[in-house]
């Protein structure tokens, strides 16, 4: 078996001489260059531990076609899987019972089998391609990588989605939103187009106080909604349903709900009825609160 085991060395030590007296003629200059070297070494290593499975099984067989000691005899008994396992009969036992014993109890000599060892050691071949193709090289994505591009994939996905289901959103069927990265843009809309008239705290300029109760139009998302989107001209409110998508008003409109209750310091008096949330009980004195516009 060493001596096979020797051949199998000298075997890799001369192609890895040939291997660096044609480097010049080769080299690693793309990507793809190192995926086929990374390729050709695990084909290598695989080539490798199949060659000495071949010797090994070749081995056993041989010594079981030519009986000539007591162990032979012994393992004659075994069919041809035992064999190739290198299991032991129970007859075997007395001859593998080591001298020493601990309180009766004896222990066999018994190795693990060598097919299990060749395994074992396919493992350590297979961590080391793994580590210089994930870790070395980098060729591979690792976990990270993995979850990073699953991500930003997700995230190409939802763009692709609202910007295909945008203009199907109306009053009837929005919703607040409360993801965070929505809420920024409801925020960058607000600070362009609504500013002028609600002031940056959403405590109202020429506008009403976005930040309390009380609402000329309705306080909940669909109220919001609407108003946005159809405007008050009455009150000197356009429509920005030509300027702004409703995936844009919903963001804005969500926006504005988080203003609720920041109790800014230049918010102008309450204006309108206050509004009670769909399913929450109106408190005992719930009078409508109005405040003329100017």
């Amino acid at each position: 078996m060493k001596k096979y085991l020797l051949l199998t060395l000298s075997f890799l030590a001369a192609s890895s001489l040939r291997a660096q007296d044609t480097d010049n003629a080769f080299s690693i200059k793309t990507g793809e260059d190192l995926t086929l070297v990374m390729l050709m070494a695990t084909m290598l290593a695989v080539v490798m531990v199949l060659f000495v499975t071949v010797i090994y099984f070749y081995l056993v067989l041989k010594r079981s076609l030519n009986p000539q000691t007591e162990q032979a005899a012994e393992e004659s008994e075994l069919g041809f899987w035992e064999k190739l396992l290198q299991m032991r009969p129970l007859s075997a036992e007395a001859r593998m019972t080591m001298k020493h014993s601990y309180d009766g109890i004896s222990e066999l000599d018994n190795p693990t089998p060598p097919w299990f060892m060749y395994l074992f050691y396919s493992t350590i071949v297979f961590a080391l391609v793994y580590w210089v193709y994930y870790h070395v090289a980098g060729t591979g994505d690792v976990m990270n990588q993995e979850y990073t591009q699953e991500i930003a994939l997700a995230e190409q996905e939802k763009e692709a989605y609202q910007k295909k289901f945008a203009n199907a959103i109306n009053e009837n069927n929005v919703v607040a939103l409360t993801d965070a990265k929505a809420i920024s843009e409801g925020k960058a809309i607000y600070t362009q187009y609504c500013v002028a008239c609600h002031a940056a705290s959403g405590g109202g300029t020429v506008g009403p106080n976005l930040t309390d109760e009380y609402w000329l139009h309705g306080g909940s998302i669909k109220n919001l909604f609407h108003t946005v989107t159809e405007g008050v001209p009455e009150k000197g409110m356009i429509s920005w349903k030509s300027q702004l998508k409703p995936i844009q008003i919903q963001q804005v409109t969500s926006y504005i709900l988080t203003l609720q209750g920041t109790k800014p310091a230049d918010g102008k008096e309450p204006q309108g009825e206050k509004y009670v949330p769909e399913g929450t009980a109106a408190p005992a004195d719930s009078s409508a609160k109005t405040v003329a516009l100017n």
